[in-house]
């Protein structure tokens, strides 16, 4: 199998490591497999690919989608190093409220696998990145919702005082008062 797969203190949470096929030109990695990931257990199809390309302390999320349009997530750096974290916000969880973390650079090849029932977020840690994620559903901006990233209830270690966040991103509400699952 090309890929190992790591569950977090949040077991519905999972770090997937690809086999990376190194030679004098580069390298070679499969990102995703779906024969691979349903044996592991993760059967959802994904339908949308993402792209994103931020700054040193940029921090996007936390996001996330409400039912019927939820999204899971496969997130992997391809270029940099990230913070990447997960919220458990469903509401009928023992990990409800919980967070669990990974940092996933290019050179690692490390991803971080986010079900749908969990909003995502990531902070930059290097100069720049380019983060790439497949997600299980498309984005739908009615459905969209989100909580702050430096929710008190939370408590996330970002390991930075004051990130850049968009302005969107900036007035998203509590934890407390975020809608949840």
């Amino acid at each position: 199998m090309p890929f190992e797969f790591e569950r977090l203190d949040i077991p519905d949470v999972v770090i997937v490591t690809p086999r990376v096929f190194p030679d004098d030109r580069g390298f070679f990695k499969e990102l995703y497999k779906y024969s691979d990931f349903a044996a592991f257990g993760i059967t959802e199809r994904f339908v949308q690919d993402n792209f994103s390309k931020s700054s040193k302390d940029v921090l996007r999320g936390l996001h996330y989608q409400m039912y019927p349009k939820a999204q899971g997530k496969l997130v992997s750096c391809q270029r940099g190093e990230i913070f990447d974290v997960a919220v458990d916000i469903r509401s009928n969880s023992k990990t409800f409220g919980r967070w669990v973390s990974a940092v996933l650079t290019g050179e690692n090849h490390k991803m971080l696998y986010v079900p749908p029932g969990f909003a995502h977020g990531f902070l930059v840690m290097s100069d720049t990145v380019e983060v790439v994620y497949k997600c299980t559903d498309e984005y739908s901006p009615k459905d969209d919702r989100g909580i702050i990233w430096n929710d008190p209830d939370i408590n996330i270690n970002w390991g930075v005082d004051a990130p850049l966040v968009s302005g969107k991103d900036a007035s998203l509400p509590l934890f407390k008062d975020a809608e949840k699952m």
